[in-house]
């Protein structure tokens, strides 16, 4: 890599500003947002999140009461509605029976043991526990998502084989061991892929497009 993170974090910063990420107004709405992501645009998951708020259920006690008909309804907007129900249901259920309901002493916990815990929660893969200790839990944990993975591969900055871990790995080797920098470089990364690093990318306007070394290509990942 001719240029190193923290190089590319400041010129992201510089082209997008601050993200504000994640837009949720307490730490339980961040849990909820971050479960019911996957697999959607988070155009969608704003109306979820909306539909929960309108109903007043978007807190640990009224939502634990629901059935899981009630809350596949509510989060139908969120798509895969009644595999996301399932899922916050579990997770519900693990704060409920391991905590007592309190994300205070949910976040009490270490983040090493409290990762281990979410991934054992059934339906809550890597990037959705790191979303939640990173965003809900401030805790020192980079998420890796399919934007973060498209860039670094098409820069060729990691091998085109690299996993979830690696890539994870990769940036928490080389940045200082910071929440706000963690959270702010994720939401850059997703700006960027959004705007210019598409699938079929628009490199003319990409604020890092001088950055790359001479002769690189990037690759196409339509």
């Amino acid at each position: 890599m001719a240029v190193s993170l923290s190089d590319v974090f400041h010129r992201l910063l510089d082209a997008f500003g601050p993200q504000h990420w994640w837009p949720g107004e307490t730490r339980f709405e961040v849990i909820v947002g971050a479960v019911l992501t996957q697999n959607t645009a988070w155009t969608n998951v704003e109306k979820a999140i909306d539909n929960l708020r309108d109903a007043n259920i978007l807190n640990i006690e009224a939502m634990s009461e629901l059935t899981l008909e009630e809350l596949a309804e509510l989060i139908r907007p969120a798509g895969y509605f009644r595999v996301k129900a399932k899922r916050l249901a579990n997770l519900l259920m693990f704060i409920n029976e391991e905590y007592g309901g309190s994300l205070d002493d949910v976040f009490s916990v270490g983040l090493s043991t409290l990762r281990e815990q979410l991934l054992g929660v059934n339906g809550i893969g890597p990037e959705t526990a790191d979303s939640i200790l990173l965003y809900a839990g401030q805790k020192q944990t980079f998420v890796v998502d399919a934007y973060t993975a498209r860039f670094v591969k098409r820069h060729e900055w990691i091998d085109e084989e690299a996993d979830y871990y690696a890539i994870k790995d990769y940036f928490e080797s080389q940045l200082e061991p910071d929440v706000q920098l963690f959270n702010e470089y994720h939401a850059l990364i997703v700006q960027l892929c959004k705007r210019f690093c598409k699938p079929k990318p628009k490199c003319e306007q990409c604020p890092l497009c001088d950055m790359l070394p001479e002769g690189s290509e990037l690759l196409n990942l339509d």
